[in-house]
C-alpha cells in the first residue's frame, strides 16, 4: 500500500492518496494509472454536483451497472462483507419471496483496478440520494429528506401479506362495481370472527359440489375431464346409497344462498336449514359420496332439480367453475413467503385441527382459501404466472404494468388424488428441489420456467391466442389497479418513493386470471434462463421509469406501461382569510301575549306561568289613562279594544295584515307597542307624528262574523 502511494504523481488528489490508505479496501491488486484517477476525481466532483450518489443493499449487479451507466457514484457501506452478507440473509428470510438469491460471491463485477472503491470512498461522506435495498427495514423512512429516493413505501402490510390483501379487497366497493369474488378466490382469516363464516362456506360448497357431482355422473362424464380424479370406492356397497331427503336439504340451502346474493332475504326470517347434527351427518356422507366414490341411487327428477339450481347458482357465484367437486382449501401463513407451511386440504375437521393445534395468538395469522380445482393447464401440468408490476406514488396513485412475464410449473402431472406440494404449489423454492416427474410433457423444460412467449404459443396452439390480450392481460391489469385501490388509504404516501412488486395469477379453462398473492421484493436471481433475461430487463426499466421518465415524460419506458394514474384533487385557492363556521341550536319563537277585548276575562292557567328571565328587565308601560270618551266610535256595531300608546322605538316593520286563528282584522291605526323580548316595532315614526298619536286611541275593528267569538282572545303571531 505505501509503495502504491509513493508511485502517485503530484498531480493526483490528496483525496484520492487518502483513499488509497484507506483501511476499508482492500489492497489494489494492480496499479491505477493518473489518467483514470482523474477521470474518477471528475466523475466523482459531477456527480456531488448533481446529486448522483446511490447506494444498494444485496447482490443487485444490474442496478449498479445501469446506475454507473447514468453517471452515479455508490456509497458503499462500512460494515464488513460479513455483517452485509448476513443483514441480507435474514431480511430476505423475512420479506421476500425468493429463497434462491445467488450470493456476494457469485458477483464479481469487473473492476480491476478497483476505481469504484475509490469512488465510493470519496463520496462516503456525502448524502446519499437514491437507495435501492433488498428490504424495506434497510432504510429508515423516517430520516430521508424529502429529495432522497428509496425503492420500498414504508407499509404495505395491507397490500403485500395475505392477510393484509384478504381484508382490503373487501372495500373494492368503495371504489368499484367489481365483485372481488370474480377475480380473487374466496379468503377467511381463520381468527375468532370469521371462523364461523369459513365454516359456512365450506359446508354450503360441499352442497354445491354435491350437485355437480351428482348432475355430471348422470352424464356419464365420471371419466371425463370434469371427473377425472374420481377415486373407486374402497369397499364393495350391499346396496347404493339413497339420498333423496339429502337432496331436498341441499337444494334448500342452497335456494337460501341464492336468496342471500340477490338480497331477498331482506325481510324474512330465514330459519337454518340443517342443525348441527345434521350437518356432521351431512359432511360425512359427503366424504362418503365424493372423496370416496360410494354407489348413489337418485331419480331423474332430482337431477332436475339439481341442474336448474346449479344454472341459478352460476348466475350468481362466479366461482362455481372454479369450486370443483372436491372442496379443496389451501391454508397459508398470513406474512410468510415462498411457499412455508402451505398446507392443502378437503376436510374440515383437519383445517380447524390445524389451526386450533396453534397457540392464540397465531390463529389469527392464518388464512384459508378456497383452491382453484379446475385452472388452465398446459400439458397436463398446473402452472402461475409471476406478473411485475410498479407503483411510483399512491397518492395521487400512479400504477405501470410490465408487459413481460413468465410461467412457473409444477415438477408432477396435476391430480386430486394427492394434495402434495410437488403437485399443487408452483413455487420455484419448492419446486427446484424436487426432480421433474418421468410422466410430465417434454415440452416443459427441467427449470419449470416458459416465457410469456412460449406461453402464446401454446394458446395459439390451442386456439386461445386472441384471449391472451382481451382476457389475460386485461383482466391482470385491471385485478392490479383494484387490489392497489383498495389498499391506497392504508399506504405510505410519501414522494421520491416506488416499489416492485410481483403479483401471482393462476388462469381458469376461459384465461380469466385469478390473483392469488401479491410479493413485496419479487425475486430477481437469474436462477433459469428465463429469469436470468426478464429479471434483468424489468431493473433496467424500472429505472427508466423512476428516473428516466421523472425527468422527461417522452422517455424510453422500456416494457413497462402506464395503465392508471388517479386524477389531481382541487385544492381551493387560499384567499388569506381564516374562515370560521359556527353552529348554534335553533330556539323556538316566543309567542306575543294574547290581545283580548274589554269584556273578555283571563283564562286560568292551569300551569305554573314560567318566568322569563329577560322578561323581568323588561320595564312595563305607565298607567296612561285612556281617553275613548273624547273619540266616537266609527263603527258603533263593532268591538273597539282600546290600548295606551307605547314610546317610540324605531325598528323593523311588521305586516300590515297581522294573522289570527281564522278572521281577518283591520286595523285603523298603527300600533306602536314596547321593545321588548316579546315586542315589534310595526312602524316608525317622526316626533310630531308620535305626539298626535299620543292621544288616538288604537282602533281594531272585527267583522260581523267575528263577534260571536267575542269571547276568544285574538291572537297576533310574531
Amino acid at each position: 500500500m505505501k509503495s502504491f502511494c509513493r508511485g502517485l504523481r503530484a498531480d493526483v488528489s490528496m483525496e484520492a492518496a487518502k483513499c488509497a490508505l484507506c483501511p476499508d479496501l482492500k489492497v489494489l491488486h494492480s496499479f491505477v494509472c493518473t489518467e483514470r484517477l482523474k477521470a474518477a476525481k471528475a466523475l466523482v466532483d459531477e456527480a456531488v454536483k448533481m446529486h448522483k450518489i446511490f447506494s444498494v443493499q444485496g447482490s443487485y449487479p444490474v442496478i449498479r451497472a445501469a446506475l454507473r451507466a447514468r453517471g452515479w457514484v455508490e456509497q458503499c457501506k462500512n460494515c464488513s462483507k460479513k455483517q452485509n452478507c448476513q443483514c441480507c440473509h435474514k431480511s430476505r428470510a423475512r420479506l421476500n419471496d425468493a429463497g434462491n438469491s445467488y450470493d456476494e460471491d457469485g458477483e464479481k463485477e469487473q473492476d480491476l483496478d478497483r476505481l469504484h472503491d475509490i469512488m465510493s470512498c470519496l463520496v462516503k461522506k456525502e448524502m446519499v440520494y437514491f437507495y435501492w435495498t433488498n428490504c424495506r427495514g434497510a432504510v429508515n423512512a423516517n430520516s430521508l429528506h424529502k429529495e432522497q429516493m428509496t425503492n420500498h413505501f414504508a407499509n404495505t402490510s395491507s397490500f403485500t401479506t395475505k392477510v393484509g390483501l384478504c381484508m382490503s379487497l373487501r372495500n373494492l366497493h368503495w371504489f368499484d362495481s367489481t365483485d372481488p369474488d370474480s377475480f380473487f378466490p374466496r379468503c377467511y382469516v381463520l381468527g375468532a370472527h370469521e371462523k364461523q363464516d369459513f365454516i359456512d362456506d365450506f359446508r354450503r360448497t360441499a352442497c354445491t359440489s354435491l350437485l355437480k357431482y351428482i348432475v355430471e355422473r348422470h352424464q356419464g362424464d365420471v371419466k371425463g375431464k370434469t371427473i377425472s380424479n374420481m377415486r373407486k370406492p374402497k369397499k364393495q356397497q350391499s346396496r347404493p346409497l339413497v339420498l333423496s331427503q339429502m337432496i331436498k336439504n341441499v337444494l334448500k340451502v342452497c335456494q337460501q344462498f341464492v336468496d342471500s346474493l340477490e338480497h331477498r332475504d331482506i325481510d324474512i326470517d330465514s330459519e337454518t336449514p340443517l342443525t348441527q347434527e345434521e350437518w356432521t351427518e351431512f359432511i360425512d356422507i359427503y366424504y362418503l359420496v365424493v372423496h370416496d366414490g360410494a354407489e348413489i341411487e337418485i331419480s331423474d327428477d332430482f337431477v332436475t332439480c339439481c341442474k336448474a339450481m346449479l344454472h341459478r347458482l352460476q348466475e350468481v357465484s362466479p366461482q362455481l367453475d372454479i369450486d370443483g367437486i372436491h372442496n379443496i382449501w389451501i391454508v397459508k401463513p398470513a406474512a410468510k413467503s415462498r411457499g412455508r407451511d402451505i398446507k392443502c386440504s378437503k376436510r374440515l375437521d383437519k383445517i380447524l385441527r390445524l389451526v386450533d393445534s396453534r397457540p392464540a395468538y397465531f390463529k389469527s395469522k392464518w388464512v384459508v382459501q378456497k383452491y382453484l380445482e379446475r385452472p388452465l393447464l398446459v400439458h397436463g401440468t398446473k402452472f402461475d404466472v409471476r406478473q411485475w408490476f410498479l407503483v411510483t406514488d399512491w397518492n395521487h396513485l400512479t400504477v405501470w404494468f410490465y408487459k413481460k412475464c413468465y410461467l412457473r410449473f409444477s415438477t408432477q402431472p396435476f391430480s386430486l388424488d394427492t394434495l402434495d406440494s410437488s403437485v399443487h404449489l408452483c413455487n420455484n423454492s419448492i419446486q427446484k428441489h424436487l426432480r421433474p416427474s418421468q410422466q410430465r410433457h417434454r415440452d416443459i423444460p427441467a427449470y419449470n420456467m416458459w416465457s410469456d412467449k412460449q406461453f402464446r404459443t401454446f394458446l395459439c396452439s390451442q386456439s386461445q391466442e386472441a384471449q391472451w390480450e382481451t382476457v389475460a392481460v386485461q383482466g391482470m391489469k385491471r385485478t392490479v389497479i383494484q387490489a392497489a385501490q383498495t389498499a391506497q388509504d392504508k399506504m405510505d404516501s410519501r414522494k421520491n418513493t416506488f416499489e416492485l412488486y410481483g403479483a401471482d395469477f393462476m388462469f381458469g379453462h376461459d384465461l380469466h386470471p385469478w390473483l392469488l398473492e401479491i410479493n413485496a421484493s419479487p425475486d430477481m436471481a437469474p436462477s433459469t434462463p428465463v429469469t436470468a433475461h426478464l429479471c434483468a430487463a424489468v431493473q433496467e426499466d424500472t429505472l427508466k421509469v423512476v428516473l428516466d421518465w421523472r425527468v422527461d415524460h417522452t422517455a424510453n419506458t422500456g416494457d413497462f406501461e402506464l395503465i392508471y394514474k388517479q386524477a389531481a384533487v382541487k385544492v381551493p385557492q387560499y384567499l388569506g382569510s381564516n374562515l370560521l363556521v359556527k353552529g348554534c341550536a335553533i330556539k323556538s319563537p316566543c309567542p306575543l301575549p294574547a290581545l283580548r277585548s274589554s269584556n273578555c276575562s283571563t283564562p286560568k292557567h292551569q300551569n305554573p306561568i314560567r318566568k322569563n328571565p329577560a322578561a323581568e328587565n323588561v320595564k312595563h308601560l305607565p298607567n296612561v289613562p285612556l281617553k275613548s270618551a273624547e273619540t266616537p266610535l266609527k263603527n258603533s256595531s263593532s268591538e273597539v279594544l282600546q290600548l295606551p300608546p307605547p314610546p317610540f322605538h324605531p325598528g323593523s316593520l311588521m305586516p300590515t295584515e297581522p294573522l289570527t286563528d281564522h278572521q281577518p282584522l283591520t286595523v285603523n291605526k298603527c300600533v306602536h307597542l314596547p321593545l321588548s323580548h316579546r315586542s315589534v316595532v310595526l312602524y316608525s315614526k317622526s316626533a310630531e307624528d308620535k305626539q298626535q298619536d299620543l292621544s288616538t286611541p288604537l282602533e281594531i275593528t272585527a267583522p260581523e262574523q267575528s263577534r260571536q267569538a267575542a269571547t276568544s282572545p285574538i291572537k297576533i303571531f310574531q
